[in-house]
């Protein structure tokens, strides 16, 4: 699901290319996008059979506080056929090395019922393309790919998804009556590129989320005194990115030209510069401990999945 992708900088075609060799179809739930964004088009010069779009109508009224995200990928999954649905965000991208691990996952687990969805590792990038996040409070695992059940929906604003039988259609944040899934950790990762945007169209996606979880009158009254370009902080506390980027996302990385807008030391360069979550020293404390003591794993933390024991044969 997507909505003004080319104006609020997501790389939608990137996102769609990553995982296009390995399905039969892609649905894409477009909703009812600015004069100024060209999201249709950017999707259509794909020029693939495979992709299917289906026009919708956001209504945030209905869908309050980030659920009208979930009503449309719920949306999108109700068009999809086949075994398997491979849920992407419209600022996710896969790896071409991972395609192989995820279609065997698929074939594997195909028949062994009690598997429910396949969970993938995260890798968060911010900033520009050489610097990610490990911090305690971003989420390091997620269900990306769900069985064709029809009592499997998106779940709050559609970071993740639940069992919820005999589901309203409406309240995407309930708690009772919803159930876990039961996943199957997969050797794979999903590159978000969610927070590498050019800082004054960060801001700008910054207050289109905001309008989707608060309302546009609430929105309005944030960002009345919120800086015109955002501010990334510290850079030079991130751990620095070594590998390689997916092969779809290599033109989209040679239009970074924010990079003198960007502070690489370990010190903010002001003292009313905001500080972010990961530099709070709370966080930070939390950080250490699973980074040095725990072997990376996460104290509490957001965690909406039953893991099962599982190999690939």
């Amino acid at each position: 699901m997507v909505k003004n992708a080319t104006k609020l900088y997501f790389p939608i075609k990137e996102s769609i290319l990553s995982i296009l060799p390995i399905v039969d179809e892609f649905v894409v739930a477009l909703g009812d996008c600015d004069e100024d964004d060209n999201t249709l088009a950017e999707i259509q010069s794909i020029g693939s059979d495979k992709i299917k779009i289906i026009p919708t109508v956001w209504d945030i009224e209905k869908y309050r506080n980030g659920t009208e995200n979930a009503h449309q990928t719920d949306i999108a999954k109700e068009a999809c056929s086949g075994d398997w649905f491979f849920y992407l965000q419209a600022d996710e991208v896969v790896h071409e090395k991972y395609l192989p691990v995820i279609r065997q996952a698929c074939e594997t687990f195909l028949n062994d019922k009690e598997v429910e969805g396949l969970l993938f590792n995260y890798k968060h990038f911010w900033g520009d393309y050489e610097h990610y996040h490990i911090a305690h409070n971003w989420y390091p695992k997620e269900i990306r790919i769900i069985r064709n059940d029809k009592d499997i929906h998106s779940w709050e604003s559609a970071q993740s998804f639940r069992r919820i039988p005999n589901f309203n259609g409406i309240n995407y944040r309930q708690q009772r009556g919803t159930y876990k899934l039961k996943v199957v950790n997969i050797d794979a990762e999903i590159y978000h590129y969610g927070w590498v945007r050019p800082p004054k169209i960060m801001t700008q996606k910054k207050k289109a989320l905001d309008i989707i979880h608060k309302g546009k009158m609430e929105a309005e009254r944030i960002y009345q005194n919120v800086a015109e370009d955002f501010n990334y902080g510290p850079m030079g506390v991130l751990p620095e990115f070594k590998d390689t980027h997916p092969e779809v996302m290599q033109d989209w990385i040679r239009k970074h030209n924010w990079k003198d807008a960007l502070n690489f030391s370990k010190a903010k360069q002001s003292d009313d510069e905001v500080l972010h979550k990961h530099n709070k020293l709370k966080t930070r404390i939390a950080t250490y401990i699973e980074q040095n003591l725990l072997g990376g794993k996460q104290l509490g933390g957001f965690k909406n999945y039953i893991l099962l024991k599982r190999k690939l044969k």
